[in-house]
């Protein structure tokens, strides 16, 4: 089992993806990890669509090494806990708009005054300060300011909305891990704590540097579809197949297109590579016509072993199909007590002899509140007490 994060404490005050994932990669490698949730709905991804029975999919999956309490943070008696909890942890992940654990009494420096090895990891999509500190947003808004829906789709197509959250999990949920890894190197050197901002925005900016050096080099603003990684050239571009399916083709290097002109049997179009204009435009429609003479499968098995960089557009069940991604194990199933075999996406970090740690299914909503409010001190009958004042 994954053990690195042993000894490790964690509260997860977060609902939804970021702070989901965040908590369950750092829940795979060893942390112990406590889902504090409110007392009327709890983490509204448990209520999303799909249902497997009485559980969300999304929820399951995302949820997995986990325990969860409920409490109501606004009624005095549940920030007394709170606090108690936060004695004996190392790390809160605060996903509630910027402001709202200040407003709480249960902000940085309130935890800090209590246990000054805490790391508190605050996410939010515009971070804790600046004009859109209290913005909402969504994945949507924030791929939008940061420049990158602006550049994702094709010239005559218009924008097109990514198939994943890039902020949501690219930044939310991996910065925050890293900010979190970063956070507990601070601690073990020092014997404190650290406050730590993530925002999405940020975060998806840092993906940008490509786009962004380009605009600093010359001034020009690019056009959708027409740069060098999104389809301005022959080689690295996206072909529909006989199927209506697509294969992708990814060759920068002389060799690797010269291979598939090859396979193709067009050494003819070799020379053009990196053609522009109208001759580009000649080339991919000759391309298509191409690829659209055999199945995605068949493209598939033709370049099979050959030294190109071209592959097949798989679909999710491709997905969970295809042999390599199997031989990698990335899959796999837990049994769950109420909703069943649950299929779940495995850390995607492998540590040469450890197993990911995947021992325990997504809780339900409240499921350890009793156990853990036993372990502060709490006798069955102040927990029924608090339980009739709404508390937890």
């Amino acid at each position: 089992m994954y053990s690195i994060l042993e000894g490790v404490k964690v509260i997860d005050l977060t609902r939804l993806l970021p702070g989901a994932l965040c908590s369950m990669m750092l829940a795979d490698m060893g942390a112990e990890v406590l889902k504090v949730e409110d007392t009327s709905k709890g983490d509204y991804m448990r209520w999303m669509k799909p249902m497997v029975k009485e559980l969300s999919y999304y929820f399951l999956i995302t949820n997995r090494n986990k325990r969860s309490i409920k409490l109501n943070l606004k009624e005095e008696e549940g920030r007394e806990i709170f606090l108690k909890l936060a004695r004996d942890y190392d790390v809160v992940l605060d996903g509630f708009r910027p402001g709202v654990m200040d407003r709480l009494g249960l902000g940085y420096e309130t935890l800090a005054g209590v246990n000054q090895k805490i790391i508190y990891c605050a996410i939010s999509g515009f971070g804790m300060d600046g004009p859109y500190r209290d913005k909402v947003g969504h994945d949507i808004n924030y791929i939008g300011i940061a420049g990158i829906l602006n550049g994702t789709g094709t010239p005559d197509g218009g924008a097109a909305i990514p198939s994943v959250q890039l902020g949501d999990i690219g930044v939310g949920s991996m910065m925050s891990v890293v900010g979190v890894l970063a956070g507990l190197r601070e601690q073990q050197r020092t014997g404190k704590g650290i406050n730590i901002d993530i925002s999405m925005l940020d975060g998806l900016l840092f993906y940008m540097h490509l786009v962004m050096a380009e605009y600093f080099a010359d001034g020009k603003l690019p056009v959708r579809g027409d740069d060098a990684l999104t389809g301005k050239f022959p080689c690295y571009h996206i072909y529909k197949t006989k199927d209506d399916r697509y294969m992708a083709v990814g060759n920068l290097e002389d060799k690797f297109w010269e291979v598939m002109c090859d396979v193709i049997e067009r050494p003819d179009l070799i020379e053009f590579q990196y053609a522009t204009g109208e001759k580009r435009d000649k080339v991919v429609s000759e391309l298509n016509k191409i690829f659209s003479q055999k199945t995605m499968v068949e493209w598939s098995e033709l370049f099979q072993d050959r030294d190109t960089c071209v592959s097949q557009v798989n679909d999710p069940k491709d997905v969970t199909e295809d042999p390599h991604i199997r031989h990698r194990g990335i899959f796999f199933e837990m049994d769950h007590p109420t909703e069943g075999k649950i299929k779940q996406i495995r850390l995607p970090i492998k540590f040469q002899g450890l197993d990911a740690r995947a021992d325990i299914p997504a809780p339900a909503y409240g499921q350890h509140t009793e156990e853990v409010l036993r372990g502060l001190g709490y006798s069955v009958d102040e927990i029924n007490q608090l339980a009739g004042n709404g508390v937890i």
